[in-house]
């Protein structure tokens, strides 16, 4: 049987036509497109990980797909790489916790994961060759958790090899990484499968881990060939040398087994489901997604949420606020069904409640290369760029807010595919842009859509940032439901914004991009934060940054908040948080029922009677050091607070500020204990 495969990982490609890039012009293949990776990590939840997954293979499956290529799970070590916008960030822990529910998302319905790019694919730049000279420490640590957790714990049932270099091997045909690593040490069971164009030698083919190549010669007709298939590497020339013995026919039968065995689980498998295609249920879980992943970077006098009821004039400035995202970027460009533009999300959801005014502000140039089946027309001029700034600082000034939808796009030297972005600073004079409107309107806002970070050198002037990243088929309601507070932000950043691009280890002891043979990773497993904190540079946003809106609830006097904490390890029943503006409740020990409590037993959070007064407490320790026949307790019966940070009691508080809630935290406690709600 034939194995079917599609681009990923953000939605199902279009039909392509058989030797060429071109679309092949179906009225049936327009696909739902979800967040970028980017966005996914952000969220830093792993239900938003298993709906993606599950959502996506559904859209596989409809389309008679068997692999999915995706997940892309490479580090980010440069700010600079084209394709950061498709991978999960710069901490393996996070990307190896979010690879592994959309995995068994997409492979419930029957469909292969084909997690990518494995692996040390962290540039685009002479990624077809270069040779990645990185630390054993650093390349288990940093750059391998990842693929080894989905492999272990989300059971991929395929892995893409990398373009580039290994210890002078191609990754497609690498001892060290395929053989020796993915299938003896982690005992992977599943298919190997070539980036396109990817392979290089039928020899290392056979006998260095390859077990599918795909994409050599994609043009392959245009050579005069008769069938150009039967002239890969791992075709008419890999037959040649088994019948002369260059190759064993062991070596083959491996290979065959492992797509057997793809096939049984996808193909030939009778059990998997119909899947669903285009649907509302889809597009709603890309704009939850999108919603749970937008991070609110700073938010100063809280200008946003922006108040509908306060003001009457906004103006929406930027090229952003209207571009198409979902095309271009290389092999994640998309035919999509819709996408809702930031504006049109924005005039969707305010209505005649405001009035609303735009201006581009700046240009990007079109280009042929966003996609095959767009044409430039000849003779097309960029627009004015002096007359655009004129037209933004005049709605700007006379605007009480400033939407600025800015970032990068899916250009070449942007995020995209088989280019790196050229410096650290925002595209087509955004900055200048930026910096003007913030001198005629103070009230602005700027909405970052991106997969990467970028200098801020405006950001002492401009009150809010947000970063929206590439949101998809629902980027503009998702992005206008948290702008007007209709959603309350949470996404937190999975890579660090740094101050310059000095800042970065690769771009200081590095190398990027090195001297287009090899490139040495010398700062080890030093990346991202764990660069910044061992050398206290301090971020322009930090990893793991992400604010949330402040809400003025006026005269209430009570709120009661119900929190699902998760802090423990497994989902727990829901605590009640109560916050108290003024004179907090009295909480009294859940032991003696008299005395006030003044700790709360982690062990017990979830009980009825986890609160403790200090002598129901002291005497609990007391019996159990008695038990033990031990001498850990004050003798004198005085309270040591030490000693209760040592047996991880925490102090209920009962500070006007939080009101009653058992977690406050301090730099004391241990840091599993410190609230990630409230």
């Amino acid at each position: 049987p034939e194995l079917w495969m599609t681009d990923g990982p953000h939605g199902i490609r279009e039909e392509v036509l058989w030797d060429e890039w071109k679309g092949a012009a179906w009225t049936s293949d327009s696909c739902i497109a979800f967040p970028a990776l980017t966005c996914l990590a952000a969220t830093w939840d792993l239900d938003m990980s298993a709906l993606y997954g599950k959502s996506i293979g559904e859209e596989a499956r409809f389309r008679g797909k068997d692999v999915l290529l995706g997940p892309g799970v490479n580090i980010y070590r440069t700010p600079l790489n084209g394709r950061n916008f498709e991978y999960m960030g710069e901490d393996p822990y996070l990307a190896a916790k979010m690879v592994v529910p959309y995995i068994k998302g997409v492979q419930q319905n029957g469909v292969a994961a084909c997690v990518k790019h494995f692996a040390l694919n962290n540039q685009e730049m002479y990624r077809g060759h270069i040779n990645v000279e990185v630390s054993d420490r650093a390349l288990h640590e940093i750059y391998l958790p990842a693929f080894k957790a989905a492999v272990l714990e989300g059971g991929t049932w395929s892995i893409m090899g990398a373009y580039n270099q290994y210890k002078g091997q191609h990754c497609c045909h690498n001892q060290y990484l395929l053989n020796d690593i993915l299938k003896k040490d982690w005992n992977f069971d599943g298919t190997v499968i070539s980036d396109w164009g990817g392979v290089h030698d039928t020899y290392q083919s056979a006998y260095y881990g390859l077990d599918l190549e795909m994409g050599t010669w994609t043009d392959g007709l245009s050579w005069g060939k008769t069938n150009a298939y039967n002239n890969y590497y791992m075709a008419l020339p890999l037959l040649e040398k088994i019948k002369n013995g260059e190759i064993e026919e062991n070596t083959v039968n491996d290979k065959v087994r492992r797509l057997l065995r793809m096939m049984f689980r996808t193909s030939m498998n009778t059990q998997k489901p119909w899947g669903s295609f285009g649907t509302e249920e889809h597009a709603l879980a890309g704009r939850t997604i999108a919603e749970n992943g937008i991070v609110l970077l700073k938010n100063e006098n809280g200008l946003l949420p922006v108040d509908l009821s306060q003001i009457k004039k906004i103006a929406v400035i930027g090229e952003n606020a209207t571009k198409v995202m979902t095309l271009g970027g290389g092999s994640s460009s998309l035919k999509v069904k819709y996408e809702v533009s930031p504006l049109e999300g924005l005039k969707k959801r305010v209505g005649n409640a405001v009035e609303l005014v735009y201006a581009p502000g700046y240009a990007s140039p079109l280009t042929d290369k966003r996609d095959p089946r767009y044409i430039v027309l000849e003779g097309y001029r960029l627009p004015d760029a002096e007359k655009l700034t004129k037209e933004a600082l005049e709605a700007a000034k006379n605007a009480d807010i400033v939407l600025f939808f800015g970032g990068l796009n899916k250009n070449e030297h942007q995020d995209s595919e088989g280019t790196d972005r050229l410096n650290y600073h925002l595209p087509y004079g955004q900055d200048e842009l930026i910096a003007q409107l913030s001198k005629v309107n103070k009230n602005i806002a700027v909405i970052l859509i991106s997969g990467n970070a970028v200098a801020m050198p405006w950001i002492k002037e401009v009150p809010s940032v947000l970063e929206a990243w590439f949101s998809g088929t629902e980027s503009g309601n998702a992005i206008a439901s948290v702008l007007v507070g209709d959603v309350n932000p949470s996404g937190k950043l999975p890579m660090t914004f740094a101050v310059r691009l000095e800042d970065y280890p690769a771009h200081t002891v590095g190398e990027y991009p090195g001297d287009s043979i090899n490139v040495k990773y010398n700062e080890g497993i030093f990346v991202g934060y764990r660069w910044t904190d061992k050398h206290k540079i301090r971020s322009l946003f930090p990893f793991g940054h992400g604010l949330s809106y402040e809400y003025d609830f006026g005269s209430t006097t009570e709120l009661v908040i119900k929190v699902q904490d998760h802090r423990f390890g497994v989902w727990q029943k829901e605590p009640v948080v109560i916050l108290s503006r003024n004179n907090p409740p009295e909480i009294l020990c859940g032991h003696c029922g008299t005395n006030s409590a003044r700790w709360v037993d982690p062990e017990r959070i979830y009980e009825e009677d986890p609160y403790w007064c200090d002598e129901c407490l002291l005497a609990e320790r007391r019996e159990e050091a008695a038990e033990e026949d031990g001498e850990e307790y004050d003798e004198e019966g005085e309270w040591d607070e030490e000693m209760a940070e040592t047996e991880f009691f925490l102090p209920v508080c009962n500070s006007p500020r939080m009101g009653v809630c058992g977690y406050e935290g301090s730099e004391t406690y241990p840091d599993q204990f410190q609230p990630d709600v409230i």
